[in-house]
């Protein structure tokens, strides 16, 4: 189902319905959540299931975005334009290789660099948006430009991003969980461009934002270490 929501997306690229192609990849996403969860509950989990998992993804979160960029915006900047939209591919195609080799090693409940489900999303959030806004046809600014530059490089970086995988805090809490879920189903039904736009923005910059908030607490933790007075019996 994945797979073929980002072949949709591909073919409505193609004949320039770009709201449907940015449609397919977030239906592509939800999809693709399922199916590990699908797995894990059925017992079916395989290496097998692995590998074609990240071979769909590489279709609907990697090919598929790049496709529908340049043929929304990039195309308009010639080569710089088709040169981001292959980094865009080959560097989510990078991050798919690196976290099957790094599956059993990696830290968990935390992925290393941006997913590529979510720079998928995200690029199609963009489009949702802008038509959800007034827009119509091709856009044209150098900002979307940048931004498919700057998710190429965060899924190839090494910052961390949250997984969700871990949910006892939400067992703890299943009441309140509750509640906040059905919150935000109903945001989402209310505003789903909005929201999704927000959602995949936030998540994004939640990486970025950690890796500073942590390098800042390390520095103070070494620096409050550092002033600590040596106790002992040679301490004056």
């Amino acid at each position: 189902g994945s797979l073929f929501a980002g072949f949709y997306s591909i073919a409505s690229t193609y004949n320039g319905n770009f709201e449907k192609a940015a449609t397919g990849i977030v239906v592509s996403a939800i999809l693709d959540g399922l199916d590990g969860r699908v797995a894990r509950m059925t017992h079916t989990t395989t290496r097998f299931g692995v590998e074609y998992d990240s071979l769909a993804d590489v279709i609907s979160f990697g090919a598929a975005p790049a496709f529908l960029a340049y043929g929304w915006a990039l195309s308009a900047f010639g080569r710089w334009g088709w040169l981001a939209a292959f980094l865009y591919l080959i560097c989510g195609a990078l991050r798919l290789a690196r976290f099957n080799v790094q599956i059993t090693t990696a830290e968990k409940g935390k992925f290393n660099g941006l997913p590529i489900p979510a720079a998928g999303v995200f690029v199609a959030s963009m489009i949702l948006l802008y038509y959800d806004l007034g827009g119509s046809g091709s856009f044209k600014h150098f900002a979307v430009l940048l931004t498919i530059y700057v998710l190429a490089f965060l899924m190839v970086s090494t910052i961390k991003f949250n997984a969700f995988k871990d949910l006892e805090p939400f067992r703890r809490r299943p009441f309140n969980t509750l509640v906040v879920f059905v919150f935000l189903a109903l945001l989402v039904a209310a505003e789903p461009q909005v929201m999704i736009f927000i959602f995949a923005s936030v998540y994004i910059l939640s990486g970025p934002v950690g890796e500073v908030v942590d390098t800042i607490r390390g520095r103070r933790a070494k620096h409050t270490e550092s002033e600590t007075p040596a106790h002992g019996p040679d301490a004056h």
